[in-house]
């Protein structure tokens, strides 16, 4: 019978849509809420489309929520024209929630701001960085993004073929610098503990301690999985000749390294595949050699 790959994808997309929907729901409104309480506040520059509102705010003197919306959607059309329909729409949704909930979380920031008054501006940089690690993490984990940088990254990958990794970097960077410039030294000391802390929150709480996943796959329908990790994971898969340790009985097992992000789809699609697929998975701290492949964005 003809394996349908794509099939597969569509059917883990669909699993759970409703509870990881408001997952991403409450995810962007925490990250709504800890950009207006603490980041537009302090005028804390830590990259990507926020940075560059603040930014915008300061030097042409108009509110920086404005900016949030003409950038987000400017650059969800950018996406249309580079990336194509398919791909911009991976991130539409979550690009189109997080500049509403900046909206409607402003005028309930300005009535707690004077309410939760902290002690110091390292304890309010502390409290935004693990707020807005949880965050994305939570819609991280959930198959979503809120497009904006992200989307400037893929873009650049695209075109540049900078590595995903080192174009964020490149990206935030300059946006952060951009940020010292204008609001000086102070401010890129704590943009920078901001992104370390919430970078950590994210990898190491919520996604695991590694970029990548090492997944060893038992599977009776290894064709269909080995179909699946090639064409749709766009990585490698290598076959494993195994002995059980008390059947003596041979078999085949598949081993292969996710990205992270991917962790969950690619997890749930083997199990729609196979039900009673056995799993060991591993965090994987470094990969390197091998064919290099586009990365995949299952949302």
């Amino acid at each position: 019978m003809f394996f349908n790959a794509n099939k597969i994808i569509e059917i883990v997309k669909e699993k759970n849509r409703i509870p990881r929907i408001l997952v991403l729901i409450f995810g962007t409104f925490l990250l709504g809420l800890a950009y207006n309480m603490y980041l537009k506040t302090n005028n804390l520059v830590t990259g990507g489309v926020t940075g560059l509102s603040i930014i915008l705010q300061r030097l042409l003197n108009i509110d920086a929520n404005f900016f949030i919306y003409i950038l987000t959607f400017g650059i969800l059309i950018v996406s249309f024209f580079t990336l194509g329909t398919k791909e911009t729409l991976k991130s539409s949704l979550g690009a189109i929630l997080y500049p509403f909930m900046v909206s409607i979380t402003s005028p309930l920031c300005d009535f707690l701001h004077d309410k939760f008054i902290l002690d110091s501006m390292f304890v309010e940089v502390l409290v935004a960085s693990l707020i807005l690690g949880f965050a994305s993490g939570i819609i991280y984990k959930v198959g979503y993004s809120t497009g904006g940088n992200d989307t400037i990254v893929q873009i650049i990958n695209k075109y540049a073929k900078i590595p995903m990794g080192k174009a964020i970097f490149i990206t935030n960077l300059i946006i952060i610098l951009l940020g010292g410039a204008i609001f000086g030294i102070n401010n890129v000391v704590y943009a920078i503990i901001i992104v370390y802390i919430e970078s950590t929150v994210v990898d190491k709480i919520l996604l695991g301690i590694s970029e990548s996943k090492q997944f060893f796959i038992h599977t009776k329908e290894l064709s269909k999985v080995r179909e699946l990790i090639i064409d749709k994971l766009n990585t490698g898969v290598t076959v494993i000749e195994t002995t059980g340790g008390f059947t003596h009985k041979k078999n085949k097992m598949l081993m292969c390294v996710v990205a992270t992000k991917d962790y969950y789809l690619f997890k749930e699609a083997v199990l729609e595949i196979d039900p009673e697929a056995f799993f060991v998975i591993n965090d994987c701290y470094e990969v390197s050699g091998g064919v290099k492949r586009d990365p995949l964005i299952f949302i």
